[in-house]
C-alpha cells in the first residue's frame, strides 16, 4: 500500500473552527487536488477514509468540516443546523470558499487541478463552488441534489455527476428534475446515476435505518457510487503516469 501522510487542519469558517482531514499522497511533488464534503451531522472517520483512499491513489485530499468539530448524532439537532445552512448559498459558499482555500495553500497541491465531491451537505457545498464560479475540474455530489439561484449555474465551468438513491424521500424525484432541468438549462456537462432501491444516505456504512424516515446504507450501491467518482476523477483529473 502507498504510505500517505494525514494531518488535522483547523482553519475559521461560519463562525466556527472548522477541524478537516488533510491527506497527502507519497512523494513530494505537486498533485491534483480533491475536496470532500461531509453529510448533514458532520465530518466523521467514513469521511476522512475517503480522503485517505484517494491519497493513496495519488491526490491531495481534504475532508472538510461543516459543523466546528461537532458530529450530530440527534437528527432533530442536525436538521436544526443544517436546514437554514442549505437555504443560505452565501454560508454555504463561505464554508467551501474556507475549505479551498486551506487545500490551495498546501504545497502539494496543484491549484489549478481541483475536484470538489461530496455527500448531502457537503455535496450542496461542491455545487455552490461550481456556481459561484470557481474554477474546478470536476464537481461530483452523492444525494445532494440542491438546486441554486436562478441563472447561477450558467457559471459551473467543470463537468457535474450526480448520485441519488431512486427511494430517496427527500432527494425525491422533484429533486431530482428540478435538479437536471437546473443543470440542462445552463448547459452544463451534467450526469445523473439512479441507483435502483437505494435510500437516502445509501453510502454511508454506519447509518442506521431509525435516524431518519427513509435513510439506509446499500452496501452494493455505495461501492458502486464510490467507484463512479473515482472514475469521474481518473477522466476530468487524471494523475500523472508513473513509469
Amino acid at each position: 500500500m502507498t504510505t500517505i501522510t494525514t494531518h488535522t487542519v483547523e482553519y475559521p469558517a461560519d463562525g466556527l473552527t472548522m477541524v478537516g482531514r488533510l491527506a497527502l499522497p507519497a512523494g513530494a511533488g505537486r498533485a491534483p487536488a480533491v475536496l470532500i464534503g461531509p453529510e448533514g451531522p458532520g465530518l466523521n472517520d467514513f469521511q476522512r477514509g475517503r480522503a485517505d483512499a484517494l491519497a493513496e491513489l495519488g491526490y491531495v485530499a481534504l475532508a472538510f468540516d461543516i459543523n466546528g468539530g461537532r458530529w450530530f448524532s440527534d437528527p432533530q439537532e442536525m436538521l436544526a443546523h443544517t436546514t437554514p445552512l442549505l437555504a443560505d448559498p452565501d454560508r454555504m459558499r463561505e464554508i467551501g470558499h474556507a475549505a479551498l482555500d486551506v487545500l490551495r495553500a498546501e504545497p502539494r497541491t496543484d491549484p489549478d487541478r481541483i475536484a470538489a465531491i461530496g455527500y448531502g451537505t457537503g455535496g450542496a457545498i461542491a455545487l455552490e463552488l461550481g456556481r459561484d464560479g470557481v474554477d474546478l475540474r470536476a464537481i461530483a455530489t452523492v444525494n445532494g441534489l440542491i438546486t441554486g439561484r436562478p441563472g447561477e449555474a450558467a457559471r459551473i465551468r467543470c463537468p457535474v455527476w450526480a448520485g441519488v438513491g431512486s427511494e430517496d424521500p427527500i432527494m425525491s424525484p422533484a429533486h431530482r428534475e428540478a435538479f437536471t432541468a437546473e443543470m440542462q438549462d445552463a448547459g452544463v456537462d451534467w450526469r445523473l446515476v439512479v441507483y435502483g432501491g437505494a435510500l437516502h444516505a445509501f453510502h454511508h456504512p454506519d447509518v442506521a435505518q431509525d435516524v431518519l424516515p427513509g435513510v439506509g446504507h446499500h452496501p452494493v450501491h455505495a461501492r458502486r457510487a464510490w467507484d463512479d467518482v473515482v472514475a469521474l476523477l481518473a477522466e476530468c483529473l487524471p494523475l500523472p503516469v508513473t513509469t
